[in-house]
């Protein structure tokens, strides 16, 4: 008995990089097509396709990079509004569609629908990226160079591939007559890396004076994962449905500077080193039972077998279990709590003096059942030391989950599309994004937000986004494209495409 129970622990542990919130089965998976005008299939000529990564190397090759919300590199990004411009001429000209330049650098654009009953929805993508020190790349990150069926570079997968396939897919519409039923926007920013404060903040506050409300918004964050739950062969797409908050805190000591030949019994250094160690010794609070994540495992319990779908799909019994083991793991831990991670110490002048003042900054990534103040309380009793002085740099709540179920239309909108485009794909999921993206900037103007990259990612991939040897393969890329492709037409429907059955 001793060695059966052991054998379901060990099963069970398999759960471990579960990041997802429940799960759909791959039956009735077409809907309805579009009312109103013919389809317009998604195939693309050699020429297009070679234009496809044209214009996204070319995109790479402008070093967009956010250093900090008060630093950019304004000059790259001013070139990336000119290089759109002369890279998609139709989008640009086409009557219908209104473009903007909002914030000094992000881009709006309005495509007119020809039914004004339907509401419309809203296409997210960011254009600057994080720096790309050349260290250890094995390519120049801003080359855009092209190598074993890779484009490889910044921005490859974070986000200018999201820019460049939603642009790319519209011209390409367009080119073939394409009129939309539905309207929709294009928000295209360009210092999400730094927060988005003037970028899409910019141009929700600009929308919301214009009384816009959306149907749904798509941005980036979810993926079609692959590998990335041990012994789970299938990919599975992930829809992330909702989002972490944020806050970044600087933590200060201030003391009299002195020689350091007598030191005092505690330095600046000391005192503040002793607090950021107490933060990360003393994990926040464990939240696994609130929000979908307790549905999603014993929906996904069927994926599995005995008797790992057994220990799931009684969650009302073994849930402590599965609650200790998902601590165990720096990524699944990061699914049931409020994440902690020191990103900045600075102290010091000199050799032999003792310093008047010693920072540090921690990042919180806020779980989506606590709140900005909560965690601050939380914190301030976990550092309990008056000496220690606690700066709000930024911070903001997370977003509430958007619907998921089978009236929701944009998260339906992207599971149809999904099953077109990847007809290999059973398993739709919707997950949490444990990053925070520009959608939440949108959030009074739509309670359907839905983060979907339409990529393949294996668990390398994850490291280089915002890490080294950022790459695309060109066949995924045409993916992409071929999504937002369908996906715009798919989004002319005038009802709620046929969900899936869920089997439990």
């Amino acid at each position: 008995m001793a060695r059966r129970i052991v054998c379901m622990l060990a099963l069970g542990a398999v759960l471990l990089l579960l990041g997802i919130a429940t799960v759909s089965t791959s039956k009735d998976l077409r809907g309805k097509e579009p009312q109103g005008a013919s389809r317009i299939p998604s195939q693309f000529s050699e020429g297009e396709r070679v234009n496809m990564k044209e214009a996204l190397k070319g995109a790479i090759q402008i070093p967009t990079v956010s250093f900090s919300s008060e630093e950019s590199n304004t000059t790259a990004l001013a070139e990336f509004g000119e290089y759109i411009y002369k890279v998609f001429p139709t989008v640009f000209s086409t009557s219908f569609i209104q473009h903007e330049v909002v914030g000094g650098y992000s881009h709006l654009f309005t495509v007119q629908g020809s039914d004004p009953s339907l509401q419309p929805y809203m296409l997210l993508a960011h254009f600057d990226v994080v720096p790309a020190p050349a260290e250890g790349w094995d390519v120049p990150p801003f080359s855009g160079l092209e190598h074993d069926g890779f484009i490889w570079g910044r921005g490859t997968l974070d986000n200018k591939n999201s820019v460049t396939a939603i642009l790319q897919a519209l011209e390409l519409l367009l080119i073939r007559n394409y009129i939309p039923q539905r309207s929709f926007f294009i928000a295209l920013g360009h210092d999400e890396e730094v927060l988005g404060r003037n970028g899409a903040q910019k141009i929700s506050t600009l929308l919301q004076a214009r009384g816009v409300q959306l149907a749904f918004i798509v941005d980036e964050c979810g993926f079609i994962l692959d590998g990335v739950i041990p012994n789970v062969k299938k990919p599975f797409a992930q829809i992330a449905v909702e989002e972490k908050g944020g806050i970044n805190l600087m933590l200060q000591v201030n003391m009299t500077p002195g020689h350091s030949s007598a030191p005092p019994k505690e330095t600046s250094i000391g005192i503040l080193a002793a607090a950021v160690s107490r933060l990360e010794q003393t994990p926040l609070p464990n939240m696994f039972g609130d929000g979908p994540l307790k549905t999603t495992l014993e929906l996904l319990a069927h994926e599995f077998s005995f008797p790992t779908n057994i220990i799931m799909g009684n969650l009302w019994l073994s849930w402590p279990l599965v609650r200790r083991l998902m601590e165990r793991n720096y990524i699944t831990s990061a699914l049931v709590r409020t994440t902690t991670a020191l990103t900045t110490f600075n102290a010091g002048i000199k050799v032999n003096v003792i310093p008047p003042v010693a920072q540090a900054t921690v990042n919180f990534r806020i779980h989506p059942a606590q709140t900005v103040q909560e965690v601050l309380e939380l914190v301030k009793n976990i550092v309990a030391d008056d000496r220690v002085q606690l700066h709000v740099l930024s911070a903001f709540d997370p977003l509430p989950a958007s619907p998921f179920d089978d009236q929701a239309l944009g998260y339906q909108l992207l599971r149809r599309t999904i099953q077109s485009v990847f007809p290999e794909i059973n398993i739709v999921a919707p997950g949490t994004c444990i990053g925070n993206t520009d959608s939440r900037h949108y959030m009074n103007l739509s309670n359907g937000i839905y983060r979907f990259n339409p990529l393949y990612l294996q668990p390398q991939g994850f490291s280089s986004i915002h890490g080294i040897n950022e790459k695309i393969s060109v066949q995924a890329y045409e993916t992409q494209v071929k999504f937002i492709f369908e996906l715009i037409q798919n989004a002319d429907t005038h009802r709620v495409p046929v969900p899936h059955v869920h089997e439990l």
